[in-house]
C-alpha cells in the first residue's frame, strides 16, 4: 500500500473490508503515479476521490480517471477530460442477458447475429467502452449505460439523448481489455500507454 491522505483514510474505514482494501490500493497508487508525473510528493497531489464519486484534481492539474479489475489498475490522466475502463479479457458472464438488460434495442438487435465467444467478446468491448464514456461524462451507470452507443468501426461513442460524440480507443493488452474515452477532436495518436515499469507501449 502507498501513502494516502487523512481524508482518504477516513473514507476507507467506513467501507467493507474488501472495498476498503480496493480503495486504499487505488488511491495510493493514483497518488504515486501523479507524483511521478508532476515530480511532487504524493500527499501534495490535490486529489479528491471519495468512494463512489468521479475523481477530480484541483484546477490547473488536469483530469484523472481510473478503473480496476481483479488483477489490474488503470490510471488515466489528461489535460482535457478523460475516462478509462479495464476488465479481464477472459471475464465470464452471461453476455446475452447483459445485452438485453443494459443495452439499447438497436445494440441488442445488432448482437442477435452473434453467439458463443463472439457474443461474449463483443458485449465485453461494448461494456468497457460505455463505462469509459460514462466516466468521461461523469455520469452514472444506471442513467447513462443505455444512452451511450459505441460504434467500433468509427471508434466513436454517441450519447443518444445529450448529443455527446467522443472518441474511444478500445484495445486488448495482455490479459485485459481497455477503453479510453476522450474528446473526439483529439487524435488517437496523442494517447500514450505505459505499463507498470513506465515503458511506453
Amino acid at each position: 500500500m502507498k501513502p494516502i491522505s487523512q481524508e482518504e483514510a477516513k473514507h476507507a474505514i467506513q467501507l467493507s473490508p474488501k472495498r476498503s482494501k480496493q480503495y486504499l490500493h487505488t488511491r495510493g497508487y493514483v497518488r504515486e503515479a501523479l507524483s511521478e508525473l508532476w515530480n511532487v510528493p504524493a500527499l501534495d497531489i490535490p486529489l479528491n476521490a471519495p468512494p463512489g464519486k468521479p475523481p477530480t484534481l484541483a484546477k490547473g492539474w488536469g483530469h484523472i480517471s481510473f478503473s480496476h479489475c481483479c488483477d489490474g489498475l488503470l490510471i488515466g490522466w489528461s489535460p482535457k477530460n478523460i475516462g478509462v475502463d479495464i476488465e479481464r479479457a477472459d471475464r465470464v458472464f452471461k453476455a446475452e442477458k447483459v445485452s438485453k438488460r443494459y443495452f439499447s434495442e438497436k445494440e441488442t438487435k445488432a448482437l442477435a447475429t452473434l453467439s458463443g465467444e463472439k457474443l461474449r467478446t463483443s458485449v465485453l468491448k461494448q461494456w468497457v467502452a460505455k463505462e469509459a464514456a460514462i466516466k468521461w461524462q461523469q455520469g452514472s451507470l444506471s442513467m447513462d449505460l443505455e444512452q451511450w452507443y459505441f460504434n467500433e468501426s468509427s471508434n466513436l461513442a454517441i450519447h443518444q439523448t445529450l448529443g455527446y460524440t467522443i472518441g474511444i480507443n478500445s484495445f486488448h493488452y495482455h490479459s485485459w481489455h481497455i477503453a479510453i474515452a476522450f474528446n473526439s477532436k483529439f487524435h488517437t495518436n496523442s494517447i500514450i500507454l505505459c505499463d507498470e515499469l513506465d515503458n511506453p507501449i
